[in-house]
This record gives structure tokens, sequence and C-alpha cells, in this order.
């Protein structure tokens, strides 16, 4: 078992392209659907696997190309520090007080570190000012435990 690391940060408007952070329906719209719905169906199946937006399912970003992978760490304390670094990183463009609290970030990387120690994903996010996203995720590969059938991107 071992760890990759994601981050995206970017518009707000981005990232609320929710259509693009899921992935398609197995089964295409049935013959006779509007062209409209087909087509949508289309971009999305070609788009999700390598567009950069976090998926709305943690474990998805191990079908994502291995390019956006930020790191890789055999052991879940070393994913939670890099975790740490990026909270630390990014925390002065927080915005909201809470979320900068010192106490709380030291508490979500202890928590992320029993988490991933478990084979259990990370992932959190932060409303940044202009406005603007960041998406911190740390998913656990070889195998995932909520999706054992997806593939590890570096394999």
């Amino acid at each position: 078992m071992h760890h990759h690391g994601y981050l995206w940060t970017g518009a707000k408007e981005r990232f609320d392209q929710e259509a693009l952070r899921r992935p398609p329906h197995p089964a295409p719209p049935p013959t006779g659907s509007r062209p409209e719905l087909i087509q949508r169906y289309r971009e999305v199946a070609t788009e999700f696997p390598t567009v950069d937006l976090p998926p709305l399912e943690t474990a998805y970003w191990l079908i994502k190309p291995r390019s956006l992978v930020r790191g890789t760490w055999d052991e879940a304390k070393e994913a939670a520090v890099w975790l740490g670094e990026r909270l630390a990183e990014y925390a002065h463009r927080f915005t909201c007080a809470y979320d900068r609290d010192a106490a709380r970030l030291t508490s979500l990387v202890d928590h992320a570190s029993e988490r991933l120690s478990t084979g259990a994903d990370v992932s959190h996010g932060f409303y940044l000012e202009r406005p603007a996203y960041l998406s911190l995720a740390v998913v656990t590969c070889s195998p995932n435990r909520s999706m054992p059938t997806l593939s590890c991107p570096l394999g």
C-alpha cells in the first residue's frame, strides 16, 4: 500500500463544473435519446478521465493522468506531512479565519495520518480569496479501499 498526493487550485467557477467532476454513467443514453443528451454524455466520458478538476469521489484521482500526482509515499505519516506542508503554504489565503487556525490545521494532519494508515483516503477543500478554491487529496493505492478495481496511476 502507498499514497499519492493531489493538489488543485483554481477559479471557484471552474471548480463548480460538477459534470466534469463526476464519472459518466456506466450505461450511455438509450438509442433515440435527445441529441444534446448523447453529446453531453460523450463529452463527459471523454473529458472526465483527463480533466485536472478534482473528482467528486476522491478515489477517482487514480484514473487521472499521472502528471497530476504531486507526490508518492509508502508511509501514511510521510503523506500526512506533505498535506500539512501544503496547508501551511496556503493557510494565509484561506478566506475563513477558522480554517487558518494552527491548532485546527495540526488536527487535520494528525487525523489524515490516522486515516491513511488504515487505507482510507483524505480530501480537504478550502475557499481562497478572489474567489478561488484549493483542493488537497491523498489517495491510498494498491488497492484503494473504496474502489479496489482502480489501477495505480504509476503502475
